[in-house]
């Protein structure tokens, strides 16, 4: 009965009106051209998140249901309280630091005559896995004095060799410097476009009234970039917090470095409840980031 009322509402008989047609066709288009997205976010994002759900609440064999078991081992465990604390300096401090100085060499390479080679090498990084980029940094970091530059300078002034990667705590800023490294272009290219936006008027004003180029860049700039800075900021917030490749490859989560996706990892043939409570974890910390981002996105077009 329900499908004859809906086949009878998309398909009129000759007595309606052209006006109802029109008004029907309306109603039914918006729907045809959202039924591919609807469809493909259910496949590939809805059904996987409610599957990850149900099968975090599973035992290790996937064979007993055992509720929040798995999410209070997580909270008892030491590694895991190590994983996220690491996790939440990463997503202070990376995007902070790589969002700053890309808007700084955004605003200083502008008034370079050579900016455009500078943004170039500054950018390179971005070309390069996040693999790739640790192995290189790893020459960095070597203990060798011959090969790491941070042991070479040691030795110049006479001290022991040590290994940066084994430093407890600040080991993690190590790491964070690979990234930094990398998202400092991504950063400058964005806020470069944005500070070219900002209207010539305003600086010029500014600039009679007296400011100077410290205070027309804090005062007259930023402000007006605003939007673009928190966009950038959150976006590398995203990335970071979902960040593995660079631990994995530096220390493998060893010497205090652990994060939640190397968490993860550990458990990922071992223990399929476990290894996906980690990942709903991520995710529920993850989502309030992109809902913020979202909703600043909207005030942004309104």
């Amino acid at each position: 009965m329900l499908c004859w009322r809906v086949a009878k509402w998309v398909f009129p008989h000759h007595d309606v009106t052209v006006g109802e047609n029109i008004n029907r066709a309306n109603a039914i288009r918006p729907w045809l051209f959202l039924l591919p997205a609807i469809l493909a976010l259910s496949i590939y994002l809805v059904y996987p998140v409610i599957g990850s759900l149900i099968r975090s609440m599973y035992n290790r064999a996937g064979s007993e249901f055992i509720g929040l078991g798995n999410y209070t081992s997580l909270a008892g465990d030491p590694e895991f309280q190590t994983a996220l604390i690491n996790n939440a300096l990463w997503a202070l401090v990376v995007p902070a630091a790589a969002t700053f100085f890309g808007l700084v060499v955004a605003q200083l390479t502008d008034r370079l005559s050579w900016g455009n080679i500078a943004k170039s090498l500054i950018f390179m990084p971005m070309a390069i896995s996040f693999v790739g980029a640790s192995l290189i940094w790893k020459f960095v970091y070597a203990g060798d004095p011959d090969i790491g530059i941070i042991n070479a300078i040691r030795d110049s002034m006479g001290l022991d060799p040590l290994d940066p990667l084994q430093l407890p705590f600040w080991n993690n800023f190590f790491l964070m410097v690979i990234l930094v490294w990398i998202q400092t272009g991504f950063a400058m290219v964005i806020l470069s476009a944005a500070l070219r936006g900002v209207p010539e008027d305003t600086i010029e004003a500014a600039i009679i009234d007296g400011a100077g180029p410290f205070r027309v860049f804090f005062r007259i700039k930023v402000p007006q970039i605003m939007g673009t800075i928190v966009v950038v900021w959150t976006t590398i917030t995203i990335l970071v917090l979902k960040v593995f490749d660079i631990v994995y490859t530096m220390t493998g989560g060893n010497f205090g470095t652990e994060i939640l996706p190397s968490y993860m990892m550990s458990f990922m043939f071992r223990d399929d409840g476990r290894a996906t409570a980690v990942a709903v974890v991520i995710m529920i910390v993850v989502l309030p980031v992109m809902i913020w981002n979202i909703r600043q996105a909207q005030k942004e077009m309104r």
